[in-house]
């Protein structure tokens, strides 16, 4: 093989790379900082010269939503910030190059209570300390090069913004879906203010004063999400999410199939025992009337007839009738909320607690009296929060009603003999004939509380009016806007309530004596619906445009794990809201969803005390080596400040260069598993990254110094297997990395078959200078760029300096406006006749595998020759 080469001109000095001027002619180490720097400027600039983006799809071209969960202000990232959003830029990227206009947002869920914290301790105006922390997190996004369409920021605590909020909440007051009822509350009883649950302690106690909190019911806003609870489960199926999140929002559904029953109650006082013993009457009272009845649920109704009590929870409305109730009673029932509301009930049958209640209810169908329990054992969140029970128990006695073999039912009047199916239904349907009960369909899905007590939120835009009740604000009056110079106490009510002037509301009527409601919206209203915003965020007149039918659903929606309940069900509810309202034409906001696991550190605690071990202090015991301190155990967990096992994003980024941090998020862990940071790791990150630019200006060395000869012609072999060892290994990582960013999100896979690429490259050098070298740089580049966009963006300039001495025309545009390389399926798909597999543990290289290329066609045989012992491997 052979190739003519002309002579071109001088080519110019290249003056970022610093070539050295030594005999070997290596080019100068690569230098992240001074190539980001540059690039990050370039783009910063042409950002500008762009201005704002518009909606318009042209015909033919495909859109890809790319969206990444907006963070909270809190004024700087954490690495999980940075995977997430690492992850996200590079998805945007690669379906940018693929010829799709992409729609990439960034803002943020500003609204909370770190903000209100801050006023309180430190006298800092909220929306001031929010808008410094936006404005830091903004330049720590920059350094990391990321791509975020700006022209699309946006922020919950604007105006702007939370006039759509407000907007919303009216749309479901309208609706009946947003509505008032009394909940218990967290309430410190020195600062005379609600607590959220995050400033109570583990050991019951109020963040601020100290004291032990109490629980009390206040007049609370809820969003009705109950009503959807059967479209949020069946929508699950339409959409492309991982089974595991999946199945935690089913859960959390809780779907369940069953019968309702309803028993009078009597008061104890009517009957003629005297004794406050829960030993059962014999007939119910004729006064039984005045008192209401209390429904159960249950999915075993065949045993109906072998109930000896009923229980409630203690967060029973029944309760609120205080007096119905003794004093003591009431006191048991207050210890039980106060520890439900710190401790988390387990199955332990020893941490169960009841009461009698002093109350009886009548059997429906033997009419004979069933004592009732408060118990802290029934889920208040759950059914109808009453349950009926056929247990042993030291003062009831106790009635078998299904048989041994448990396929009958026995002792149970007219539907003795029939099987537990048929006798369960019978029994049902008789109930329902009666008016005392029927079937049941049941969700664990209670209610969303959305109000809060504080000021730093959305406030919720409704009248009370001692005329005219709960009055809605009309949409011209919004938004209801918080008042600013406020003062934060910490103490007693919400600032809000405190502000006379701003509490004064007019609703419409002659003589108004409005005041306004001081309840804030919970900041998950904020965050359910701002990816709708996104589409067009400055509109004026409405929430969002007709390009919400274009763009919408997100196409990929990229988030922690740990959202993967409330926020996701938040969201799908009001997106299906929206839906049936005839405001959006998807009833689902996220087609596909990527969560990824958390970033973790490497954490030293004290097994005597559990206590966790500063830096310095590891340190110290390694450097005196006393034995006879307490045994360190050693894990991996989430990084924390209190962990003392987090890594600063800027340390890193200083240290390392953004890219490599970039792509070493990407390589550890595949997406969705949680990963471990690791310092030598990246440290050899940085490295391969080293060579990639090294190769390359080795290559762009020899062009050019082809390019300073005299005008001659010469004729230079090739070496053809060479050549197509290269040429396979290029099509062979397009078909990979492409692969990873289109069907399987594998990273890990996208950068090895990279650092494949980039050893044939390695050790083709004798084809360094040619065409075919080049080519396969160029891709090189090119399937990099979403993941390392400042050192292939240079190097893709370079490159492209010496294209003429190759006889090849210079390409126009940065290497992230260039087009997704294709496969040419034809070509062997591996430059050997073999295929080196890495064995890894816990993300660590134990072994190499090489296998005969052909096997790689078939993946399963491919899996089973990799099956390798683990001992075999660590030998």
């Amino acid at each position: 093989m052979s190739r003519r080469l002309s002579p071109i001109n001088r080519l110019p000095y290249l003056t970022l790379l610093r070539f050295s001027s030594n005999s070997t002619g290596q080019s100068a180490e690569y230098v992240p900082h001074e190539v980001e720097k540059k690039w990050q400027s370039k783009w910063r600039q042409k950002l500008k010269e762009r201005g704002h983006v518009t909606n318009e799809l042209p015909p033919g071209v495909d859109k890809h939503y790319t969206l990444s969960m907006f963070p909270y202000p809190s004024g700087r990232l954490h690495m999980g910030h940075v995977r997430v959003y690492t992850i996200s830029d590079a998805i945007a990227h690669f379906h940018r190059m693929s010829g799709k206009k992409v729609l990439h947002p960034m803002g943020w869920d500003a609204f909370g209570l770190p903000a209100e914290n801050a006023a309180i301790e430190r006298g800092i105006d909220p929306a001031s300390w929010t808008q410094q922390n936006i404005s830091n997190m903004r330049g720590q996004m920059a350094s990391l090069g990321l791509h975020f369409n700006w022209d699309r920021e946006l922020s919950t605590c604007s105006p702007e913004y939370y006039k759509w909020t407000q907007w919303l909440f009216l749309q479901l007051f309208r609706r009946g879906l947003a509505y008032q009822k009394q909940a218990l509350v967290n309430w410190d009883p020195v600062d005379k203010t609600v607590l959220a649950n995050e400033q109570v302690d583990d050991e019951g106690r109020s963040w601020r004063s100290g004291a032990l909190a109490e629980k009390r019911y206040l007049l609370q806003w809820f969003f009705k999400i109950t009503h959807y609870a059967e479209q949020l489960l069946s929508g699950l199926e339409t959409l492309e999410w991982p089974a595991s999140v999946k199945l935690m929002q089913t859960e959390w559904i809780g779907k369940s199939e069953g019968a309702f029953f309803d028993f009078q109650l009597r008061n104890t006082r009517d009957h003629h025992h005297s004794s406050s013993s829960p030993s059962s009457p014999s007939s119910p009272s004729s006064s039984s009337s005045s008192l209401p009845s209390l429904r159960v649920f249950t999915t075993r109704p065949e045993t109906l007839f072998g109930v000896n009590f009923l229980a409630v929870s203690p967060e029973h409305p029944l309760l609120l009738k205080t007096e119905l109730f003794s004093e003591s009673v009431m006191a048991t029932v207050e210890e039980m909320r106060s520890r439900l509301s710190h401790h988390s009930t387990n199955n332990d049958s020893s941490s169960k607690h009841g009461v009698f209640s002093g109350l009886y209810a009548v059997h429906p169908f033997t009419g004979s009296g069933v004592p009732v329990y408060v118990a802290d054992y029934v889920v208040s969140d759950y059914g109808t929060k009453a349950v009926m029970v056929a247990a042993e128990h030291r003062l009831l006695p106790v009635t078998e009603v299904v048989s041994s073999d448990g396929l009958s039912i026995i002792n149970s009047y007219q539907f003795s003999g029939l099987s537990v199916e048929e006798g369960s239904k019978s029994i049902v349907n008789s109930a329902h004939s009666q008016g005392f009960g029927g079937h049941m369909t049941q969700y664990k899905l209670r209610d969303w509380l959305i109000s809060r007590q504080r000021y730093w939120g959305a406030p919720i835009p409704v009248l009370h009016c001692r005329k005219c009740g709960v009055v809605p604000v009309p949409e011209t009056q919004l938004p209801v806007i918080l008042p600013t110079g406020v003062e934060f106490k910490g103490r007693g009510p919400s600032p809000l309530s405190q502000d006379e002037a701003w509490l004064r509301g007019d609703c419409g009527k002659p003589a108004c004596c409005a005041r306004r409601e001081t309840d804030t919206m919970d900041t998950f209203v904020d965050s359910s619906w701002y990816f709708l915003r996104f589409i067009d965020p400055h509109l004026n007149d409405k929430p969002f445009s007709e390009a919400v039918r274009r763009w919408m659903p997100v196409d990929l929606y990229v988030g922690g794990v740990e959202h993967a309940i409330l926020h996701l069900l938040y969201a799908r509810f009001i997106t299906h809201f929206l839906h049936d309202q005839g405001f959006l034409s998807h009833k689902e906001p996220f087609q596909k969803l990527l969560a990824q696991g958390m970033v973790q550190g490497k954490t030293y605690r004290l097994r005597s005390s559990g206590r966790y071990l500063r830096p310095e202090e590891r340190e110290e015991r390694e450097m005196v080596g006393d034995e006879d301190d307490d045994e360190v155990k050693v894990s991996w967990e989430k990084m924390s400040k209190s962990k003392y096992n987090g890594v600063d994003p800027e340390d890193v980024i200083r240290e390392y260069g953004a890219d490599t941090v970039r792509v070493f998020m990407l390589f550890k862990a595949p997406p969705e598993l949680d990963m471990q940071w690791d310092t030598q790791a990246i440290r050899g990150m940085l490295r391969w990254l080293g060579r990639v630019w090294t190769l390359t200006h080795e290559h762009v060395e020899v062009c050019q110094r082809r390019g300073e000869r005299e005008e001659e012609e010469e004729e230079e072999e090739g070496d053809e297997g060479g050549e197509q060892k290269i040429v396979s290994a290029t099509h062979r990582a397009i078909q990979e990395v492409t692969a990873s960013f289109t069907e399987r999100h594998t990273f890990n896979v996208a950068v090895s078959e990279l650092m494949i690429l980039s050893n044939t490259l390695r050790d083709g050098r004798s084809l360094n200078g040619s065409p075919a070298y080049h080519s396969a740089l160029e891709t090189l580049c090119l399937l990099l760029a979403p993941m390392a966009p400042h050192v292939t963006a240079q190097l893709w300039e370079d490159l492209q300096g010496v294209r003429r001495v190759l006889g090849l025309p210079i390409i126009k545009g940065d290497v992230l406006s260039q087009p997704w390389p294709q496969c040419d399926e034809s070509l062997p798909n591996r430059p050997t006749d073999t295929v080196e597999f890495v064995l890894q543990v816990n993300g660590r290289k134990r072994a190499v595998l090489s296998l005969p290329s052909h096997l790689v066609d078939s993946e399963d045989l491919s899996r089973e020759v990799v099956r390798v012992p683990w001992r075999s491997a660590s030998r």
